[in-house]
């Protein structure tokens, strides 16, 4: 072959005319691959891949150097700049004119990787500056549970409109939020979005869906003494991911482990019933001694002028107790996806099973 001469610039900006075989030896340092590599046809697209910013730091070679050099090596056809373009905002959802930028920048010089960097760097912050403080009112709510239904968590993450909230960007964002959450011994709101990783993906799906994303609500169980989870997502945009979901953890009454995926059935029809019931407490022990007088006086008020003996009025008020009961408290609720709607307690006692504790989370 010709002997071939080409000026690579060093850091400290002098140049220097190196021959063809000084080249390749330099590349073999670098990689072995490389020096077989380097007369491939694509030569060019393969550098950037395999030269790490690290390695061309130790060896004090600017990285556009080195990717100037393969480019001179190659024969394929470099990449134009409207390619690059659509391939940077393929994978990083960023709108056109901020890849565009991206890649002319001076410091990206057209590196698809260093673009990535740079608009997670600069877009992201310039997205969250823009968007911060814009009321969040939307959003869509994460469900996951661990393999042995041992811990599981609700994540509701807030978006600004339900357009974003139905993109699977935002999707992917808060089951991977729900996922994290599951994984932390204690977590709220504040913890979770206190975390280095989901600092990121907030980072990154802002500078896709370019409105203000935060956490909203946390809530996560972890069952005690052998009891399990099961939950349900309702109004679903994605797996685990919907408008509403809600967790239950189930114990077997006496400690007497049954069928545990009947269990887990049980489970689920129950946090079904959850979602569509509501329920704010378990059992009528659980409801604030104030809100249970604040009802009795409500009740004795309405029943003060109807003329009847004190024990009558008693029993009349302990019928509406137990309606109002009924309606706020899991375990007295009709189970409204039994056939017939029997007593939630009476269904979980016919299988050998409690009730412990529940959660529940809305968009609404």
């Amino acid at each position: 072959a010709a002997v071939l001469s080409i000026s690579i610039p060093y850091i400290s900006h002098k140049a220097q005319t190196l021959p063809l075989k000084r080249i390749q030896a330099n590349c073999k340092v670098l990689c072995p691959i490389m020096n077989r590599m380097i007369c491939l046809r694509g030569a060019s697209q393969k550098f950037s891949s395999f030269l790490t910013r690290q390695t061309l730091a130790s060896t004090n070679i600017h990285h556009a150097s080195w990717r100037q050099c393969a480019n001179a090596f190659s024969t394929a056809s470099p990449l134009s700049l409207s390619a690059k373009i659509k391939q940077l905002r393929e994978a990083t959802n960023a709108p056109m004119m901020e890849c565009k930028k991206a890649l002319i920048d001076p410091e990206v010089d057209g590196d698809i990787e260093l673009a990535i960097e740079h608009l997670r760097r600069q877009g992201s912050a310039k997205a969250s500056s823009k968007v911060a403080g814009r009321e969040a009112k939307d959003g869509l709510v994460g469900l996951c549970i661990s393999d042995d239904s041992s811990c599981g968590a609700l994540v509701k993450v807030a978006s600004e409109t339900d357009f974003a909230s139905r993109s699977s960007v935002f999707s992917n964002l808060v089951l991977a939020i729900a996922n994290k959450a599951v994984e932390k011994e204690e977590v709220d709101a504040d913890t979770l979005t206190s975390d280095e990783t989901v600092q990121k993906l907030f980072e990154e799906a802002i500078l896709a869906i370019r409105e203000n994303l935060s956490i909203a609500d946390v809530r996560s169980l972890k069952h005690t003494d052998g009891s399990i989870l099961a939950g349900y997502v309702h109004g679903t945009t994605a797996p685990n991911v919907g408008t509403s979901a809600a967790m239950v953890e189930l114990a077997w009454i006496n400690g007497n482990k049954k069928d545990i995926e009947k269990a887990k059935e049980a489970g689920k029809k129950l946090a079904m019933h959850v979602v569509a019931s509501k329920p704010q407490y378990l059992g009528p022990s659980d409801i604030p001694t104030e809100i249970l007088e604040k009802e009795k006086t409500i009740l004795m008020d309405q029943l003060a002028d109807s003329g009847k003996p004190q024990e009558v009025l008693e029993k009349i008020i302990k019928g509406k107790l137990n309606k109002f009961y009924s309606e706020v408290c899991l375990e007295e609720q009709p189970h409204v996806v039994e056939e017939k709607s029997p007593k939630v307690s009476k269904v979980l006692k016919s299988l050998g099973l409690e009730v412990k504790r529940f959660e529940a989370v809305s968009i609404a």
